[in-house]
Protein backbone atom coordinates (compact mmCIF):
# COMPACT_ATOMS: atom_id res chain seq x y z
CA UNK A 1 0.00 0.00 0.00
CA UNK A 2 2.90 2.67 0.87
CA UNK A 3 4.81 1.74 -2.20
CA UNK A 4 1.27 2.39 -4.45
CA UNK A 5 1.27 5.29 -3.01
CA UNK A 6 4.73 6.59 -2.49
CA UNK A 7 4.91 6.02 -6.47
CA UNK A 8 1.38 7.99 -7.16
CA UNK A 9 3.22 10.95 -5.51
CA UNK A 10 6.18 10.64 -7.05
CA UNK A 11 4.43 10.53 -11.17
CA UNK A 12 1.97 13.39 -9.53
CA UNK A 13 2.21 16.75 -10.73
CA UNK A 14 2.18 18.25 -6.99
CA UNK A 15 5.19 16.65 -6.54
CA UNK A 16 7.00 18.25 -9.28
CA UNK A 17 5.37 21.58 -8.52
CA UNK A 18 6.59 21.60 -4.68
CA UNK A 19 10.32 20.23 -6.04
CA UNK A 20 10.49 23.53 -8.12
CA UNK A 21 9.36 25.97 -6.02
CA UNK A 22 11.27 24.92 -3.29
CA UNK A 23 14.18 24.13 -5.24
CA UNK A 24 14.08 27.51 -6.88
CA UNK A 25 13.99 28.99 -3.33
CA UNK A 26 17.05 27.23 -2.00
CA UNK A 27 19.26 28.36 -5.14
CA UNK A 28 17.93 31.80 -4.89
CA UNK A 29 19.10 31.87 -1.00
CA UNK A 30 22.57 30.17 -1.40
CA UNK A 31 22.83 33.10 -4.57
CA UNK A 32 21.31 35.94 -2.26
CA UNK A 33 23.75 34.95 0.81
CA UNK A 34 26.80 34.26 -1.46
CA UNK A 35 28.36 37.46 -0.88
CA UNK A 36 27.94 36.66 2.72
CA UNK A 37 29.33 33.60 2.47
CA UNK A 38 32.52 34.62 1.33
CA UNK A 39 32.90 37.06 3.78
CA UNK A 40 32.47 34.16 6.22
CA UNK A 41 35.02 32.03 4.37
CA UNK A 42 37.66 34.84 4.95
CA UNK A 43 37.01 35.77 8.57
CA UNK A 44 37.12 31.47 9.33
CA UNK A 45 40.68 32.05 7.27
CA UNK A 46 41.65 34.63 9.71
CA UNK A 47 39.97 33.73 12.65
CA UNK A 48 39.58 30.24 12.84
CA UNK A 49 35.78 30.00 13.45
CA UNK A 50 34.57 26.74 12.62
CA UNK A 51 30.99 25.04 11.18
CA UNK A 52 31.78 27.78 7.71
CA UNK A 53 29.68 24.83 5.54
CA UNK A 54 26.53 24.86 8.14
CA UNK A 55 26.55 28.76 7.50
CA UNK A 56 25.39 27.64 4.22
CA UNK A 57 22.10 26.68 5.58
CA UNK A 58 21.72 29.43 8.18
CA UNK A 59 23.50 32.89 7.15
CA UNK A 60 21.41 35.46 5.09
CA UNK A 61 22.75 38.38 3.33
CA UNK A 62 22.43 41.78 5.44
CA UNK A 63 22.17 43.00 1.96
CA UNK A 64 19.26 41.10 0.04
CA UNK A 65 15.65 40.45 1.38
CA UNK A 66 15.61 36.61 1.31
CA UNK A 67 15.68 34.85 4.38
CA UNK A 68 18.27 31.99 4.91
CA UNK A 69 17.69 28.67 3.73
CA UNK A 70 16.57 27.21 7.36
CA UNK A 71 14.13 30.18 7.28
CA UNK A 72 12.36 29.00 4.29
CA UNK A 73 12.25 25.38 4.84
CA UNK A 74 10.62 26.28 8.83
CA UNK A 75 8.16 29.05 6.72
CA UNK A 76 7.43 26.67 3.78
CA UNK A 77 7.81 23.22 4.59
CA UNK A 78 4.19 22.96 6.17
CA UNK A 79 2.75 23.44 2.98
CA UNK A 80 4.75 20.51 1.40
CA UNK A 81 3.44 18.20 5.02
CA UNK A 82 -0.25 19.94 4.27
CA UNK A 83 -0.38 19.09 0.30
CA UNK A 84 0.58 15.41 0.41
CA UNK A 85 -1.98 14.81 3.29
CA UNK A 86 -5.06 17.31 3.20
CA UNK A 87 -6.79 14.81 0.67
CA UNK A 88 -5.73 11.33 1.84
CA UNK A 89 -8.89 10.04 3.01
CA UNK A 90 -11.78 12.47 1.65
CA UNK A 91 -10.19 12.39 -1.73
CA UNK A 92 -10.79 8.70 -1.69
CA UNK A 93 -13.85 9.17 -0.29
CA UNK A 94 -14.87 12.09 -2.67
CA UNK A 95 -13.47 9.33 -5.83
CA UNK A 96 -15.87 7.11 -3.77
CA UNK A 97 -12.48 4.57 -4.10
CA UNK A 98 -12.35 3.85 -0.59
CA UNK A 99 -15.22 1.19 -0.29
CA UNK A 100 -13.32 -0.05 -2.77
CA UNK A 101 -9.80 0.10 -1.55
CA UNK A 102 -10.99 -1.44 1.81
CA UNK A 103 -12.24 -4.26 0.15
CA UNK A 104 -9.19 -5.63 -0.99
CA UNK A 105 -7.37 -8.26 1.01
CA UNK A 106 -5.84 -5.85 3.03
CA UNK A 107 -6.12 -4.57 7.19
CA UNK A 108 -7.73 -1.62 7.30
CA UNK A 109 -5.10 0.23 8.99
CA UNK A 110 -2.92 -0.24 5.88
CA UNK A 111 -4.37 2.27 4.47
CA UNK A 112 -3.95 5.25 6.63
CA UNK A 113 -0.72 3.53 7.62
CA UNK A 114 0.69 3.60 3.78
CA UNK A 115 -0.16 6.76 3.09
CA UNK A 116 1.05 8.38 5.78
CA UNK A 117 4.36 6.17 5.52
CA UNK A 118 4.17 6.88 1.43
CA UNK A 119 3.46 10.76 2.32
CA UNK A 120 6.66 10.88 4.68
CA UNK A 121 9.08 9.30 1.69
CA UNK A 122 7.66 11.38 -0.75
CA UNK A 123 8.70 14.28 1.82
CA UNK A 124 12.05 13.49 2.62
CA UNK A 125 12.63 12.96 -1.29
CA UNK A 126 11.45 16.34 -1.55
CA UNK A 127 13.69 17.86 1.46
CA UNK A 128 16.63 15.23 0.69
CA UNK A 129 17.21 16.57 -3.05
CA UNK A 130 16.78 20.75 -2.00
CA UNK A 131 19.21 19.71 0.99
CA UNK A 132 21.68 18.02 -1.77
CA UNK A 133 20.92 21.43 -4.52
CA UNK A 134 22.29 23.58 -1.74
CA UNK A 135 25.29 21.47 -0.44
CA UNK A 136 26.65 21.30 -4.07
CA UNK A 137 25.84 24.65 -4.67
CA UNK A 138 28.01 25.46 -2.03
CA UNK A 139 30.66 23.78 -2.34
CA UNK A 140 31.02 24.48 -5.93
CA UNK A 141 31.11 29.19 -4.91
CA UNK A 142 33.11 27.99 -2.24
CA UNK A 143 34.94 24.92 -2.31
CA UNK A 144 34.66 24.35 1.68
CA UNK A 145 34.49 20.56 2.56
CA UNK A 146 32.46 19.90 5.77
CA UNK A 147 34.18 17.88 8.32
CA UNK A 148 32.68 14.75 9.81
CA UNK A 149 30.77 16.36 12.52
CA UNK A 150 29.31 19.04 10.61
CA UNK A 151 27.93 15.75 8.05
CA UNK A 152 26.71 14.51 11.33
CA UNK A 153 24.90 17.61 12.25
CA UNK A 154 23.36 17.82 8.74
CA UNK A 155 21.80 14.54 8.96
CA UNK A 156 20.54 14.53 12.61
CA UNK A 157 18.93 18.57 11.52
CA UNK A 158 17.16 16.77 8.29
CA UNK A 159 16.10 13.70 10.27
CA UNK A 160 14.13 16.75 12.42
CA UNK A 161 13.32 18.51 9.50
CA UNK A 162 11.43 15.30 8.42
CA UNK A 163 9.86 15.12 11.68
CA UNK A 164 8.64 18.88 11.85
CA UNK A 165 7.22 18.54 8.00
CA UNK A 166 5.68 14.98 8.98
CA UNK A 167 4.03 17.23 12.03
CA UNK A 168 1.97 18.96 9.42
CA UNK A 169 1.52 15.70 7.24
CA UNK A 170 -0.06 14.29 10.07
CA UNK A 171 -2.53 17.35 10.92
CA UNK A 172 -3.53 17.18 7.13
CA UNK A 173 -4.53 13.52 7.65
CA UNK A 174 -6.67 14.37 10.75
CA UNK A 175 -8.52 17.22 8.84
CA UNK A 176 -8.56 14.68 5.94
CA UNK A 177 -10.07 12.01 8.39
CA UNK A 178 -12.72 14.61 10.46
CA UNK A 179 -13.85 16.78 7.64
CA UNK A 180 -15.71 15.62 4.41
CA UNK A 181 -13.81 17.99 2.30
CA UNK A 182 -10.78 18.19 0.52
CA UNK A 183 -10.94 22.17 0.47
CA UNK A 184 -11.98 22.36 3.76
CA UNK A 185 -9.27 20.39 5.38
CA UNK A 186 -6.92 22.09 3.19
CA UNK A 187 -8.16 25.48 4.68
CA UNK A 188 -8.77 24.03 8.21
CA UNK A 189 -4.30 23.17 7.70
CA UNK A 190 -3.38 26.18 6.26
CA UNK A 191 -5.35 28.10 8.48
CA UNK A 192 -3.67 26.56 11.58
CA UNK A 193 -0.17 26.68 9.60
CA UNK A 194 -0.96 31.29 9.08
CA UNK A 195 -2.00 31.12 12.84
CA UNK A 196 1.06 29.95 14.42
CA UNK A 197 3.58 31.12 11.73
CA UNK A 198 2.16 34.83 11.89
CA UNK A 199 0.50 35.44 14.69
CA UNK A 200 1.21 33.19 17.58
CA UNK A 201 4.07 35.71 18.49
CA UNK A 202 1.43 38.28 19.31
CA UNK A 203 -0.60 35.35 20.99
CA UNK A 204 1.61 34.41 23.07
CA UNK A 205 2.83 38.10 24.31
CA UNK A 206 -1.12 39.02 25.36
CA UNK A 207 -1.01 35.59 27.54
CA UNK A 208 2.04 36.01 28.98
CA UNK A 209 0.61 39.49 30.06
CA UNK A 210 -1.89 38.20 31.44
CA UNK A 211 -0.77 36.21 33.44
CA UNK A 212 2.67 37.81 34.25
CA UNK A 213 1.98 41.35 34.08
CA UNK A 214 4.59 44.07 34.00
CA UNK A 215 4.19 47.38 35.93
CA UNK A 216 4.85 50.63 34.60
CA UNK A 217 8.54 50.34 35.67
CA UNK A 218 9.79 46.64 35.72
CA UNK A 219 12.61 45.23 36.81
CA UNK A 220 15.20 43.18 35.19
CA UNK A 221 13.72 40.11 37.19
CA UNK A 222 10.42 40.50 36.41
CA UNK A 223 11.26 41.17 32.30
CA UNK A 224 13.10 38.02 32.28
CA UNK A 225 10.23 36.16 34.25
CA UNK A 226 7.74 37.56 30.94
CA UNK A 227 9.89 36.28 28.64
CA UNK A 228 10.57 33.26 29.97
CA UNK A 229 6.99 32.47 30.24
CA UNK A 230 6.54 33.96 26.40
CA UNK A 231 9.05 31.57 25.64
CA UNK A 232 7.74 28.09 27.14
CA UNK A 233 4.09 29.23 25.57
CA UNK A 234 5.61 29.56 22.08
CA UNK A 235 6.58 26.17 22.69
CA UNK A 236 3.67 25.03 21.85
CA UNK A 237 3.94 25.84 18.57
CA UNK A 238 5.72 22.72 16.48
CA UNK A 239 7.58 25.85 14.28
CA UNK A 240 9.44 27.14 17.53
CA UNK A 241 10.45 24.18 18.49
CA UNK A 242 12.25 23.27 15.08
CA UNK A 243 13.75 26.22 15.17
CA UNK A 244 15.30 25.66 18.65
CA UNK A 245 16.39 21.92 17.29
CA UNK A 246 18.22 24.03 14.39
CA UNK A 247 19.86 26.72 16.21
CA UNK A 248 21.53 23.76 18.67
CA UNK A 249 22.69 21.73 15.39
CA UNK A 250 23.43 23.80 12.93
CA UNK A 251 25.26 26.71 14.74
CA UNK A 252 28.27 24.62 17.54
CA UNK A 253 27.94 28.34 19.04
CA UNK A 254 25.01 27.86 20.59
CA UNK A 255 25.08 26.78 24.20
CA UNK A 256 21.27 27.84 25.18
CA UNK A 257 18.88 29.40 23.91
CA UNK A 258 16.80 29.95 26.78
CA UNK A 259 16.23 33.66 28.24
CA UNK A 260 16.93 33.08 31.57
CA UNK A 261 20.17 30.91 30.50
CA UNK A 262 21.60 33.74 28.10
CA UNK A 263 21.09 36.32 30.87
CA UNK A 264 23.54 34.53 33.27
CA UNK A 265 25.65 33.69 30.54
CA UNK A 266 26.00 37.26 29.77
CA UNK A 267 27.07 38.00 33.56
CA UNK A 268 29.52 34.87 33.63
CA UNK A 269 31.20 35.80 30.03
CA UNK A 270 34.45 33.34 29.18
CA UNK A 271 33.15 30.94 31.28
CA UNK A 272 31.84 28.09 28.98
CA UNK A 273 33.50 27.05 25.83
CA UNK A 274 32.80 29.06 22.72
CA UNK A 275 32.14 26.00 20.72
CA UNK A 276 30.03 22.78 21.42
CA UNK A 277 30.94 18.95 20.17
CA UNK A 278 28.23 17.39 18.54
CA UNK A 279 27.13 15.15 21.14
CA UNK A 280 26.44 18.05 23.32
CA UNK A 281 24.56 19.71 20.64
CA UNK A 282 22.30 16.71 19.85
CA UNK A 283 21.98 16.27 24.47
CA UNK A 284 20.68 20.18 24.17
CA UNK A 285 18.28 19.99 21.57
CA UNK A 286 17.08 16.64 22.78
CA UNK A 287 13.92 17.70 24.62
CA UNK A 288 13.05 19.69 21.57
CA UNK A 289 13.24 16.88 19.13
CA UNK A 290 10.89 14.83 20.76
CA UNK A 291 8.57 17.00 21.73
CA UNK A 292 8.17 17.57 17.50
CA UNK A 293 8.09 13.72 17.88
CA UNK A 294 5.23 13.71 20.58
CA UNK A 295 3.55 15.73 18.80
CA UNK A 296 3.61 14.54 15.48
CA UNK A 297 2.70 10.78 17.14
CA UNK A 298 -0.49 12.68 18.63
CA UNK A 299 -1.62 13.87 15.52
CA UNK A 300 -1.22 10.74 13.66
CA UNK A 301 -2.26 8.99 16.28
CA UNK A 302 -5.72 10.60 16.74
CA UNK A 303 -6.53 10.63 12.70
CA UNK A 304 -5.78 6.99 12.84
CA UNK A 305 -8.30 6.11 15.74
CA UNK A 306 -10.68 8.38 13.76
CA UNK A 307 -10.16 6.49 10.00
CA UNK A 308 -10.49 3.04 11.91
CA UNK A 309 -13.94 4.24 13.95
CA UNK A 310 -15.45 5.58 10.85
CA UNK A 311 -18.24 4.09 8.74
CA UNK A 312 -17.31 3.47 5.03
CA UNK A 313 -20.75 2.91 3.24
CA UNK A 314 -20.42 1.85 -0.92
Amino acid sequence: MAAKEFADHVLSARLLILLALLGLVAVGSVYSAATALRAAADQVTANQVPALFLKLFTIQSPSSPIFAFYAFIAFLGPLLGIAFGFDAINGERADRTLPRLLAQPIHRDDVINGKFVAGLSAIALVLGAITLIVAGVGLFELGVVPDADQVARLILWFVATIIYVGFWLAFAMLCSVVLRRAATSALASIGLWLVLTLFASLLVGVVAGAIAPLSANPTLTDQVANAELQQELSRISPGTLYGEVTAYLLDPGTQSVDIGALVQAQQTSGALPSILPFDQSLILAWPQGVALIALTVVCFGAAYVGFMRQEVRA
